[in-house]
């Protein structure tokens, strides 16, 4: 019982959750990254998939293909995880905000929950929008909403891009610097995979990108399947998360 009344305690309430929000959407930074995860990916794909008219132009796997954008949306999905956390670390924002919300668990869910719900919801409307207009130019090769995998890899595409910004914002709250997480984490994801994916061979396909964009594929490519993939992407987010949460308990504001 005692247990259980700590634990909610600490869940987030809608007060918090709104305030997350207001914080949000008064900081330009965060709400432009927001909106360019929408703008990347599916401008991205649409203008290449308009571009081109050779088949496979846009990797092997079409279905992958059909989301050819997501690797430049992750890049906004990392800023907009980063930017929504970093803005506690500057000017002594930390403690204005614990001034409000005493619990630290609680201010810490809660600002996670905000950056899941709203990075979930853009990523969702992304990964449909980029597949309806993407296809809309690939003639007798566009796949369609009915074709095998293809609902998976658009809910898929939307809870990978999620999973990305909590990574970046679990990372955020570990280090207390958003410019720091971006500058390693985007080549982590970017070029690293290309330049070191020969030399250690199959352990690559567990890093968070390339697992985590199984589940957009038709086939599968290693030992991951397509949700087996996104789970993996998954446990780099939650040990992020989990980091970060326990830098905030510990470190003083």
């Amino acid at each position: 019982m005692g247990a259980t009344a700590v634990t909610a305690a600490a869940l987030p309430t809608v007060p918090v959750l709104h305030s997350e929000w207001i914080k949000i959407r008064s900081a330009r930074a965060v709400l432009g990254s927001l909106v360019a995860v929408f703008a990347a990916t599916a401008g991205v794909t649409v203008l290449t998939a308009a571009g081109t008219s050779e088949p496979g132009a846009m990797g092997e796997d079409r279905l992958l293909g059909a989301f050819f954008g997501i690797n430049f949306g992750q890049i906004a999905a990392i800023s907009f995880g980063a930017t929504a956390f970093a803005g506690e670390f500057r000017s002594g924002a930390l403690r204005v905000s614990l001034t409000a919300v005493p619990n630290r668990t609680r201010l810490y869910l809660s600002k996670a929950a905000a950056v899941a719900g709203l990075a979930f919801v853009v990523g969702q409307v992304t990964g449909l929008v980029t597949f309806v207009a993407g296809q809309a130019f690939m003639g007798d090769d566009a796949l369609s909403l009915g074709d095998p995998g293809t609902v998976r890899a658009v809910f898929g595409s939307g809870a990978y891009l999620t999973l990305i910004a909590l990574l970046s914002a679990g990372l955020t709250a570990l280090v207390r610097s958003g410019t720091l997480v971006m500058s390693l984490l985007i080549p982590f994801l970017l070029i690293v995979p290309f330049v070191v994916g020969q030399v250690v061979g199959g352990a690559m396909q567990f890093m968070p990108d390339r697992a985590g964009q199984m589940v957009m594929r038709a086939q599968a490519d290693g030992a991951l399947g397509p949700w087996s993939g996104l789970a993996v992407a998954g446990l780099w987010a939650l040990a992020a998360l989990a980091a970060g949460w326990l830098a905030v308990r510990r470190r003083d504001a």
